[in-house]
């Protein structure tokens, strides 16, 4: 009987070298995406799945028990907050992710995110768009703080690039690398000095209860006025709530959102209709190049996997002893 590989992500295998890599070897690959079920589709394939690889709904305790030839769960990302690690390591099955593989990706749409806000370039394409003239002087990049939550690989990336451009770069982390901020003159401080004293606060942390409402009304308090909140890890990361009654108050200048609580999320909310948010629907890591290194990393632990050996990226080691 073949491999069979399951995945809920509508990126894995569709890039780059990917598909002939999946193709090559021979695999059974199927594609769940159905976002009507709350598996995706999963179900009908449990008996005969051998990998899964998570894209954005959730691999549960019910999935991975019901799913007998299971031999590895693979994140189509970084992110593993949808993955029930606790189930898979009950049954012995490694759990892997691919750090650094959308760094850069994310990181690029943080600036681009910067350079939408600080221009407006959104509203003002649609004024030119809908028939208009109106001209806003926006700001500049160059001299202004950017403020950077969490330093891992997403963070360092665009630290180096906020660097590059001339901003000048706090950053807070539990366990900060002080060699990279050193190196790349990065500044650590608490997090309410980074919202405090940024332009620009851009998040880059995981998502779960730990980080749940990480910053709420008494965190967006300490921004300026002027700022703008940037969030690019998860939607329970940001108390939405608190951030629209800032930015309706104009007590927060702006903001660009890429993770939701609930995705689509519910655009009856009066935060979609606010003309200082930039909106993108959880595309952070969208670009050919880190869907294709993505897809190449969570083939590896694959075959790794399928070796008999120890993939170096398992989240779970414990069940190797």
């Amino acid at each position: 009987m073949g491999i069979v590989v399951v995945t809920t992500s509508p990126g894995f295998g569709t890039v780059g070298r990917v598909p002939g890599k999946i193709s090559e070897r021979g695999w059974e690959f199927i594609r769940c995406i159905d976002t009507s079920r709350p598996d995706g589709g999963v179900a009908e394939y449990r008996e005969r799945m051998d990998f899964l690889v998570v894209g954005l709904i959730p691999a549960t305790a019910e999935m991975i028990a019901s799913a007998p030839r299971l031999k590895g769960i693979l994140k189509h990302g970084v992110g593993v907050d949808n993955i029930d690690i606790a189930a898979a390591t009950a049954r012995r099955i490694p759990v892997l992710n691919a750090p650094g593989t959308n760094a850069n990706a994310v990181a690029e749409l943080a600036i681009g995110s910067m350079f939408s806000l600080a221009r407006r370039i959104p509203m003002l394409h649609r004024v030119v768009t809908d028939g208009g003239w109106q001209r806003h002087v926006g700001s500049e990049i160059e001299g202004k703080v950017l403020g950077v939550v969490g330093l891992g690989n997403i963070g360092k990336t665009l630290a180096r690039k906020g660097r590059a451009l001339g901003m000048r770069v706090l950053a807070s982390d539990p366990y900060p690398d002080v060699d990279f901020a050193k190196e790349h003159g990065v500044e650590i401080v608490e997090l309410r000095d980074v919202l405090a004293q940024s332009d620009f606060v851009s998040l880059h942390v995981f998502g779960g209860k730990d980080n749940a409402h990480l910053i709420g009304a008494e965190e967006i308090a300490l921004m300026k006025k002027t700022a703008y909140l940037m969030n690019f890890a998860r939607g329970e990361v940001v108390d939405t709530e608190a951030l629209y009654d800032a930015l309706a108050n104009d007590r927060l200048m702006g903001a660009a959102i890429d993770a939701y609580v609930q995705e689509p999320p519910d655009r009856a909310h009066p935060i979609f209709s606010h003309p200082r948010v930039v909106f993108t629907p959880h595309s952070g890591a969208d670009t050919t190049e880190a869907v294709e290194r993505m897809g190449l990393m969570n083939i590896a632990d694959i075959e790794a996997i399928l070796d008999g050996q120890r993939p170096a990226r398992v989240l779970n080691p414990e069940i190797y002893r």
